[in-house]
C-alpha cells in the first residue's frame, strides 16, 4: 500500500503546472519552390515524377518540403514541441501550452494555428470514447486452411492464376506496429526478393519499425497481403512491394496521430508509392476536447481526411478501413475511410453477409457512398507475430485483404488511372445498382474488374473504332470506308434499352451525357453484322 500511495504521489508532482493542447501551425510560404519544381528529381524520387506524368498528375508547391529555418525557429520556442510536420498543409503539429501556442502567431512566417481542440476555435464537440484497433485484439480459435476463401470471395485468385500477384506495384501500410516481420518464416519471401523497401516510425521518429512492441496490428495487416507460408496461406499480393509506416500509437490517441499520417503519405507519394493501405480510423480522443462527431464525417472536416483528399488527387489509390463502430453508438465510417476521394472497406463474414461491428454510411456523407465495398472481415485469417495463422474480426484486414487483390489488378490494368480503377472495382460489386450503407456496393470481382477494364479498350475492327472509353458525354465511333451508318443500341446492366439511334458518316457521335453512371452494352449494327460491347459511363 505505501508503495502504491509513493508512485501515485510521484504521479502527481509529475503533471505539468499547465495544460497541454495540440495545434496545427500554418506557414505562409515556402522557399526554393520555382526552382524546386523546374528541377523536381531534387524532391521526388524519379518512380514518383514517372507516376505522376502518366497519369498527367502536376506537380506543385505542395511537393516542396517546409521552410527548415521556419522549423528551427518553432522548436526554439519556450513550451512548444515539434511533433509532425506536413509539405502537403505547409504545417507542423505542435504541442504546448495554449498561451506559448497562441504565441506563435508572433512570428511572421506564421500564417494560422488550429488548435486540436475546437473549443480554443469555434465550436465544440461532445465526450465519447472509442479506440480504432479495440475489436481486433480478440483472437479467435483458428481453423486451418481456409484462408482460400478471404481470396476467392472477391476474385483474386483468377487473377494469380494469371499471374498477376502484385509484382512491380508498391504499397505503403500505415499502422500501429510491425513486430518481427523482419525475422518471421512467413514474410521470408518477401525478404528474398528485396520487397521489404523499407520504411519509418513516425512516432518514436526511427528507422526501426520492426521492434515496436505496443501493438502487433501492422504485423497482421501486412500478412493479409504479403504473407505466404507454403500450402497454408498466401495473401492477396504475395509479389508486391511494401513500404512499412508506423503512424498509430497504440498505447492513446490523439490527434498527433492524423499529422503522423499526412506524413506519411507524403513521403509515400515522394518515394513513388502506388496504393496506400490504412487500417487505421479516428473518431474521438482520450482528450474529448479533441474528438469529432458523426456529423463531422463528411468527407471534409478531419485534418487525415483531408490529407486523404491530396493523397488522391496526387494519384495514389488509397485503400482505407471503413471501421468497427457499426454496432456502437457512433455507428459511421471514421476519418479518413469518410473521403469521397477513398476506397473505404466494410467487413462481411465468410458467407458474404454483414457483420454488425462494420461501420456504416450515414446521411453525413452527402452525394457519395459509404463504404464503398466490402471483403471478409469476420474471422479473417491473419499470421500474428509469433508466425502462427489465427483468425480475427476487423474491418483492418478486409481493408488490406482488398488492397492485396488491387494490386493485383493493378499489375493487370498499369495505365488505368486510381479514379477509373475504383470506379472498375464499384461496378464489378454485388450490388452495384442497388447500393447501402452497410455494405455499400457489396463484394467486388476484382477479375471481373480486369476483364471489364479490357473489353472497354478502344475497339477497333475493320475501320470501326469506339471512344473513349470510359466515357463522360460524347461517345464517338470512327467509320470504316465500307460503311455508311451504324444502327446503335445502348443497353443497362438490366438489358433494358435506354438509347437508340442510327449514326452516319456526318453525324458520327452518340451523345450519352444523360446516363447515369455505370457499365452499358452497346450493339453496333453494320452492313455485314452486329457486334456488342461494353462501355462505362461516368459522373460529370
Amino acid at each position: 500500500m505505501l508503495r502504491t500511495v509513493l508512485v501515485f504521489l510521484l504521479a502527481c508532482l509529475s503533471v505539468p503546472t499547465f495544460a497541454q493542447e495540440d495545434a496545427w501551425i500554418y506557414f505562409t510560404d515556402k522557399p526554393n519552390v520555382a526552382a524546386s519544381l523546374a528541377n523536381p528529381i531534387s524532391i521526388l524520387t524519379q518512380k514518383a515524377i514517372d507516376r505522376k506524368q502518366n497519369f498527367n498528375i502536376a506537380i506543385d508547391a505542395r511537393d516542396v518540403p517546409l521552410n527548415e529555418g521556419y522549423i528551427t525557429t518553432v522548436k526554439a520556442q519556450t513550451d512548444i514541441e515539434v511533433l509532425a510536420k506536413s509539405k502537403w498543409f505547409n504545417a507542423l503539429h505542435v504541442r504546448g501550452t495554449e498561451s506559448a501556442i497562441n504565441g506563435l502567431t508572433n512570428l511572421d512566417f506564421v500564417d494560422a494555428v488550429v488548435f486540436a481542440n475546437p473549443n480554443l476555435n469555434s465550436s465544440g464537440r461532445p465526450e465519447q470514447q472509442h479506440t480504432d484497433l479495440d475489436i481486433e485484439d480478440v483472437t479467435i480459435a483458428f481453423t486451418y486452411g481456409h484462408t482460400q476463401n478471404q481470396v476467392e470471395m472477391i476474385g483474386v485468385d483468377n487473377l494469380h492464376l494469371d499471374d498477376y500477384t502484385g509484382e512491380g506495384v508498391n504499397i505503403a501500410i500505415m499502422d500501429a506496429g510491425f513486430p518481427n516481420a523482419d525475422t518471421m518464416g512467413a514474410f521470408q519471401n518477401l525478404r528474398d526478393q528485396g520487397l521489404l523497401l523499407g520504411g519509418y516510425d513516425f512516432v518514436d521518429r526511427t528507422t526501426d519499425v520492426f521492434n515496436s512492441t505496443s501493438s502487433n496490428h501492422g504485423t497482421k495487416v501486412l500478412s493479409t497481403m504479403g504473407g505466404f507460408i507454403q500450402d497454408s496461406f498466401v495473401g492477396t499480393a504475395p509479389d508486391a512491394s511494401y513500404y512499412l509506416f508506423r503512424t498509430e500509437d497504440a498505447s492513446s490517441e490523439n490527434p498527433v496521430e492524423e499529422s503522423y499520417w499526412v506524413e506519411a503519405a507524403e513521403r509515400a507519394d515522394s518515394l513513388g508509392v502506388d496504393i496506400i493501405n490504412t487500417s487505421l480510423g479516428y473518431t474521438t480522443y482520450d482528450n474529448a476536447n479533441y474528438s469529432y462527431t458523426p456529423a463531422d464525417m463528411n468527407g471534409e472536416t478531419a485534418f487525415i481526411t483531408k490529407g486523404a483528399n491530396i493523397a488522391a488527387e496526387k494519384g495514389l489509390l488509397v485503400v482505407v478501413s471503413a471501421g468497427n463502430s457499426g454496432s456502437a453508438s457512433w455507428q459511421t465510417v471514421g476519418a479518413p475511410a469518410d473521403s469521397p476521394n477513398v476506397l473505404s472497406i466494410g467487413a462481411v463474414n465468410a458467407d458474404g453477409d454483414y457483420v454488425s461491428f462494420s461501420s456504416q454510411g450515414s446521411a453525413a456523407q452527402i452525394g457519395y457512398q459509404k463504404p464503398d465495398v466490402v471483403a471478409r472481415g469476420g474471422n479473417a485469417f491473419v499470421i500474428d507475430e509469433y508466425n502462427s495463422i489465427v483468425q480475427n474480426n476487423g474491418t483492418s484486414f478486409s481493408a488490406p485483404i482488398l488492397c492485396g487483390g488491387l494490386a493485383a489488378l493493378k499489375q493487370a490494368l498499369p495505365n488505368v488511372t486510381p479514379s477509373v480503377l475504383k470506379d472498375l472495382v464499384r461496378q464489378s460489386a454485388s450490388q452495384y445498382n442497388a447500393p447501402d450503407q452497410f455494405l455499400g456496393y457489396g463484394i467486388p470481382n476484382l477479375y471481373m474488374a480486369k476483364n471489364l477494364a479490357l473489353s472497354v479498350d478502344d475497339f477497333n475492327l475493320e475501320g470501326l473504332r469506339l471512344y473513349p472509353n470510359p466515357v463522360n458525354s460524347d461517345l464517338y465511333l470512327s467509320f470504316p470506308e465500307t460503311q455508311s451508318q451504324i444502327k446503335v443500341v445502348v443497353y443497362n446492366q438490366l438489358g433494358q434499352e435506354v438509347l437508340q439511334e442510327t449514326l452516319t458518316e456526318t453525324t458520327e457521335s452518340l451523345d450519352v451525357s444523360v446516363l447515369s453512371a455505370g457499365v452499358y452494352l452497346i450493339q453496333l449494327t453494320t452492313e455485314v453484322g452486329v457486334k456488342t460491347l461494353q462501355f462505362i459511363k461516368t459522373t460529370p
